[in-house]
């Protein structure tokens, strides 16, 4: 990108030895004698900083100010002045101005502000794009991404969602499954109707059947009350059923009855209760692999998989990284009350030399720690977690002195499972352990506790 830098001052020798200092840097220049001509050349647009002498016939470098920080654009201005002027100077910059040179002009340090200020505005263009990126690109306010493989899925979201069929939606731990659900249902006709979500891994099966069925007076102990399940309170809207896989093979006969006709008792209850839903269903297993294995009916299946829809891990749309970051980076820092303006190269190198196992998710936690540790106006490598400035170009892990012995094994499992692109069985090979024993560290690391011995 070459910038275009307005210079506006009456005296010629001035702006034009201005104009050769900063077209040998690179830049292109437009020139004004006066303060009218240089708000007309303003307005014809193009224009990345505007560099203005304070006296100026016509209209007032002040003036000009004023009118330049008025509009949207965000142009930085320089203002220029004689010694006997510095106060002048100053309060230009409480109206708004980048920085001030004085006359005679020291060209070295012309050079350093004018980097400065446009490195400032390039970031403040880019934060722009991928904002009207992310308002165009939004699937409902909710699936962020223009690479080909969202686009893609959004497109299958859009044709499957007017319809009544059942959903089976895939894909790895993070990738944001509950969203393309909800996504589907605000985008159909049942969208003024409820949206219930059960998530079935997190309940026992006593519990998830009643959570779903509901239960009646004294079906058993505790039941002190009759109790409406997520079917009924699901009734002319959309039911989504997170982790389908975990399910019990009892609660999967039931299910099996209730998507064949639609209908159901309570828990302890005779009456017959008619109920008209949409399903959605997620997993990360292969549920042809849990048939093979008799953990998951194959008639179910059928039943759930009418139409599926794959939600691609991170590392395969890192296309999608400056827009996830972007909308990151904006809500953490409202929520916050915290000026973060932006990523700077360092820590942008990190977020995509990085695999993100946790997809979505883990880069959503990172952002937002990233936000609370930051202290500056950009977000840096120090103050990324340690996993993520972890991995660098050369495959070396490095792990920062004073790491607790703990936490480098967690450090050094993660990357490593980054780097074999989420394969446990190839991740528990290179280190040299146990899948059974990789997967007890690892769900231990996801719920946030320590490991016994």
């Amino acid at each position: 990108m070459k910038f275009k830098i307005l210079v506006a001052d009456d005296e010629k020798g001035i702006r034009e030895g201005l104009a050769e200092s900063l077209e040998a840097d690179g830049y292109e220049v437009a020139l004004a004698g006066d303060g009218e001509s240089a708000w007309k050349r303003y307005q014809a647009g193009d224009i990345d900083l505007a560099i203005i002498d304070l006296r100026m016939p016509k209209m007032s470098g002040e003036e000009l100010l004023k009118r330049i920080k008025a509009d949207s654009s965000g142009v930085p201005v320089m203002v220029l002045t004689g010694h006997g002027t510095v106060k002048d100077a100053v309060d230009a910059m409480r109206n708004g101005a980048w920085d001030f040179l004085t006359k005679p002009v020291d060209i070295d340090r012309l050079s350093i502000l004018v980097k400065r200020a446009l490195g400032n505005r390039a970031r403040r263009l880019e934060q722009m794009h991928l904002e009207e990126e992310l308002e165009r690109r939004r699937v409902n306010d909710f699936i962020i991404g223009t690479s080909d493989v969202i686009r893609n899925m959004f497109d299958t979201v859009e044709r499957v969602a007017s319809s009544r069929a059942s959903v089976l939606i895939t894909g790895e731990s993070g990738v944001g499954k509950e969203l393309i659900a909800d996504a589907i249902h605000r985008l159909s006709p049942r969208k003024n109707k409820p949206f219930i979500t059960v998530h079935c891994a997190a309940l026992a099966e006593s519990l998830l059947e009643s959570e779903l069925f509901g239960h009646e007076k004294g079906a058993f102990t505790g039941a002190a009350t009759r109790r409406r399940g997520k079917f009924e309170l699901a009734n002319e809207g959309t039911l989504f059923l997170d982790e389908i896989g975990e399910i019990d093979q009892n609660i999967q006969i039931k299910l099996l009855r209730v998507l064949q006709e639609r209908r159901f008792e309570r828990v302890g209850g005779e009456e017959t209760l008619e109920v008209d839903i949409r399903l959605v269903a997620a997993t990360n297993k292969d549920l042809k692999a849990e048939i093979e294995k008799k953990n998951f009916r194959e008639d179910l299946y059928y039943r759930l998989n009418v139409v599926t829809i794959f939600v691609p891990p991170l590392r395969e749309r890192k296309d999608d990284i400056p827009l996830l970051i972007s909308s990151f980076l904006k809500k953490f820092s409202e929520e916050n009350n915290k000026p973060v303006e932006g990523i700077d190269e360092k820590a942008r190198s990190c977020l995509f030399n990085y695999d993100w196992p946790g997809n979505v998710r883990e880069l959503r936690n990172c952002v937002e720690s990233a936000v609370v540790m930051c202290k500056g106006p950009l977000i840096g490598e120090d103050d990324l977690p340690p996993t993520i400035r972890s991995v660098s170009d050369d495959g070396w892990i490095r792990i920062p002195f004073g790491t607790a012995l703990d936490k480098a094994e967690e450090i050094i499992i993660r990357e490593t499972l980054a780097a074999q692109k989420g394969n446990k069985s190839e991740t528990a090979k290179v280190l040299n352990i146990g899948r059974k024993t990789l997967h007890r560290k690892l769900a231990v690391y996801d719920a946030g506790g320590e490991l016994d011995g």
